[in-house]
């Protein structure tokens, strides 16, 4: 049976979830239940559509103009199976930026597949989103615990981003 993964939608053709024109993919789950989540209907696994990786990966790449965020909801709550699809994307050549409310510190302390998710990132946008923290005036991010960190300069994915 082929590996599947629940989505809440996809948004193609985004200009406020990182640079450029990016297909959103908003996956159902998340833990940290930030209050005044903007997509507080993404936290129930069980919300969205079932889909299986080929045919989210298609849908994706049907757009070829677009780069790629991966948001939610929180991607590495199905890390095992998005870091397929973030794969997928990568080896077609797409930037990828995905959104967590975990830290990129809590996420490499968590390893296995949340770092290897991490590895077919360029961007982590990383840290719940805290009320009290919010600015409108930061780019691509809703408060200032938030952090927008280039992955390639993570040393602790050098093995990963090294790798053939």
């Amino acid at each position: 049976m082929a590996d599947t993964l629940r989505v809440l939608d996809i948004l193609h053709d985004s200009v406020v979830d990182g640079p450029g024109l990016r297909t959103v993919i908003f996956f159902s789950g998340c833990p940290h239940f930030c209050k005044e989540c903007h997509n507080p209907e993404s936290w129930n696994i069980k919300n969205g559509q079932e889909l299986t990786i080929e045919s989210l990966v298609a849908d994706v790449l049907s757009n070829p103009l677009t780069d790629v965020t991966l948001s939610g909801g929180d991607p590495f709550f199905q890390a095992a199976v998005v870091k397929k699809v973030a794969k997928q994307l990568k080896e077609a050549g797409k930037n990828i930026w995905a959104y967590t409310g975990y830290t990129l510190e809590q996420l490499l302390e968590l390893g296995g597949d949340y770092t290897e998710l991490l590895s077919y990132c360029d961007v982590l946008v990383d840290g719940p989103f805290i009320l009290a923290k919010r600015n409108l005036s930061l780019d691509f991010r809703g408060s200032s615990n938030q952090r927008i960190i280039e992955l390639k300069d993570v040393p602790a994915l050098q093995m990963w981003n090294d790798t053939p």
